[in-house]
């Protein structure tokens, strides 16, 4: 099969595509003839940093979507010919999603409902189980107000919609025109652009009664903004590793009853992921889910996919597999 592969880490240019021997689906596992991609942050940073890779070499990619067309012992054989999205395909395993072909546990090919692409498939995986981890770690988010930062980036759309869905008052921000009209139209209900003088007061005028929750992608530039506006006993929720370490006012939030949530979803538990893949199962069938603008690029195009997306170009960076 043709793959994207690298043999150490480092920058862009350790990417390689070639030609290298089939996977076979080992017990419990399933083969899936990958038709699109998806480039989700970790894909770069995984290449970029880390220690010596265990099979010699590293397929990366974590999210896409096909048709299984070959299963290992104890997996039915009528899932044969399903098409599937596949989440965490490279995780503590060589077989990526840049690929023709991976390799997954059963249970990490999840069948596509009827109408839905693969392309809005195979962008499900790595965000929506993040957003749904940020949004319900707690429990429900019915009647709250629940404000997503970054709501035109993956993690960020995905959150508008679950949150909307689950009946949460959804404030949201957003840099620029363009990223306010992809957040709007994922269901937000209140839209601002953060880097106006006025973005305190919109979202504090949106939030009367302040904000229950909120999805923080830079908790170093947006912890004063988010102490301001959270309410006694409200909860931060935050998925991305800044490059430097927010300082943490204790005192402040302890007085608050503030409760700052870290998640990571590779340290998701069993039963959050299958309660995350049922709610995007859902979502998918009753059509409340909309994609965001895609971005394509070939296989051979993977270093510069890799590099789209760690320069955050806007939209969902998608590879078309030959």
């Amino acid at each position: 099969m043709r793959a994207a592969v690298y043999e150490q880490r480092g920058s862009s240019d350790v990417l390689e595509v070639k030609e290298i021997p089939t996977p076979g689906p080992g017990v419990g596992e399933v083969r899936v003839r990958l038709h699109v991609a998806a480039v989700n942050p970790t894909d770069w940073k995984a290449r970029k940093s880390g220690g010596a890779l265990d099979a010699g070499f590293q397929i990366p990619g974590q999210d896409g979507a096909g048709v299984i067309e070959a299963v290992g012992p104890g997996v039915d054989l009528s899932r044969i010919g399903e098409r599937a999205w596949v989440y965490h395909a490279a995780y503590e395993r060589p077989y990526g999603t840049a690929a023709q072909f991976t390799v997954v546990p059963a249970r990490q090919a999840v069948p596509i409902p009827e109408g839905v692409g693969f392309d809005q498939a195979a962008a499900l995986g790595i965000p929506y189980i993040t957003a749904y981890g940020c949004l319900f770690s707690d429990g429900p988010i019915d009647g709250q107000t629940v404000l997503v930062h970054g709501g035109a980036g993956a993690v960020g759309h995905a959150a508008i919609q679950l949150a909307r869905r689950a009946g949460a008052h959804v404030i949201t921000t957003v840099s620029s025109k363009a990223k306010a009209a992809i957040a709007a139209t994922a269901g937000a209900h209140v839209v601002v652009d953060y880097t106006q003088k006025s973005a305190l007061e919109r979202i504090a005028a949106a939030a009367r009664a302040g904000v229950d929750r909120i999805i923080e992608v830079d908790l170093t530039h947006n912890l004063d903004l988010d102490r301001a506006v959270i309410v006694p006993h409200g909860v931060i929720v935050t998925y991305a590793a800044d490059a430097e370490d927010p300082a943490i006012p204790v005192r402040a939030l302890m007085n608050g009853n503030i409760t700052l949530r870290f998640v990571m979803v590779y340290g998701f538990t069993p039963a959050m992921i299958a309660a995350a893949i049922d709610e995007i199962t859902r979502s998918l069938a009753d059509g409340d889910l909309n994609p965001l603008p895609v971005i394509r690029f070939s296989l051979d195009q993977i270093a510069a996919a890799h590099d789209a997306v760690e320069k955050r170009s806007t939209g969902k960076v998608l590879i078309d597999l030959p």
